[in-house]
């Protein structure tokens, strides 16, 4: 089983940047994905990126392109989420997710989850005032 924990989130406002951690442990392989799905009351929850722990293939959800950046640091078995440029619209409880069958790259050669996650952590809220 993986553990998740989640650190990072808080209250910033538009415009501000913040950086979510994720600290995973108990898996004795490296070849799954992290990943942060978002969840806001009263929305689907929302993939909103995700990394291969072993071949680094990423994705991002169309909403939060060119503004958030996910990163690796396998040797602290750590993810982070670096969101930038941050909207009120970004407000939801973020969750750190494994995913252990990974990203598949589809027809249009993008990289993707195909399912819901293994694992949960316990989330950490982020919000965003105007």
């Amino acid at each position: 089983e993986v553990q998740l924990v989640e650190s990072g989130g808080g209250l910033v406002q538009a415009g501000g940047s913040l950086r979510l951690s994720c600290a995973h442990s108990g898996s004795p392989v490296d070849d799954y994905a992290i990943g942060w799905v978002r969840q806001a009351p009263g929305k689907p929850r929302e993939r909103v990126s995700y990394i291969d722990l072993k071949d680094r293939n990423i994705y991002y959800a169309d909403s939060v392109k060119d503004r958030f950046t996910i990163s690796s640091d396998n040797a602290k078995n750590t993810v982070y989420l670096q969101m930038n440029s941050l909207k009120p619209e970004d407000t939801a409880v973020y969750y750190c997710v494994a995913d252990m069958i990974g990203l598949r790259r589809g027809a249009d050669d993008f990289w993707r989850p195909i399912r819901d996650p293994d694992f949960w952590g316990q989330g950490t809220q982020v919000t965003v005032s105007s």
